[in-house]
C-alpha cells in the first residue's frame, strides 16, 4: 500500500510564494512518476504538473506553466511543488498523487493508482 501526506498548503496574499511538500511512503518511490493536481469549489480536478520517475522530465499545466516548479528527492521519498507568483485563481486543494506502473509522466486522474488527502491553498487578493 502506498501512502501520500501533502503539506505546506496555507494562506498568501497574490505575488507570494509556497512550497508544498508530498511525502511517499512505499519501497520503489524512486520508480514512480507523481504528479500534482488541484480542485477548486465546483470544478472538476485540474491536472498542475508531473514528473518522471527519475525527475529528468516534467510537463505543468498551461495556467501554471512559467510560475509553479515540480521537483523530487527520490531519497527523501518526497515530491515538491514550488509555486511563485501566486493568483486568486491558484486558490484550491491541491493533490498530489503517484504513478507506480510506468514512471512516466501522466496529465489525466484516470493514469494515477494512489492519491493524498489533499492541502488548501487560499490566495488572497
Amino acid at each position: 500500500q502506498v501512502q501520500l501526506v501533502e503539506s505546506g498548503g496555507g494562506l498568501v496574499q497574490a505575488g507570494g510564494s509556497l512550497r508544498l511538500s508530498c511525502a511517499v511512503s512505499g519501497r520503489t518511490f524512486s520508480s514512480y512518476a507523481m504528479g500534482w493536481f488541484r480542485q477548486a469549489p465546483g470544478k472538476e480536478r485540474e491536472f498542475v504538473a508531473t514528473i518522471s520517475w527519475s525527475g529528468g522530465s516534467t510537463y505543468y499545466g498551461d495556467s501554471v506553466k512559467g510560475r509553479f516548479t515540480i521537483s523530487r528527492d527520490n531519497a527523501k521519498n518526497t515530491v515538491y511543488l514550488q509555486m511563485n507568483s501566486l493568483k486568486p485563481e491558484d486558490t484550491a486543494v491541491y493533490y498530489c498523487a503517484a504513478e507506480t506502473v510506468f514512471g512516466v509522466l501522466v496529465t489525466t486522474v484516470i493514469g494515477y493508482d494512489y492519491w493524498g488527502q489533499g492541502t488548501q491553498v487560499t490566495v488572497s487578493s
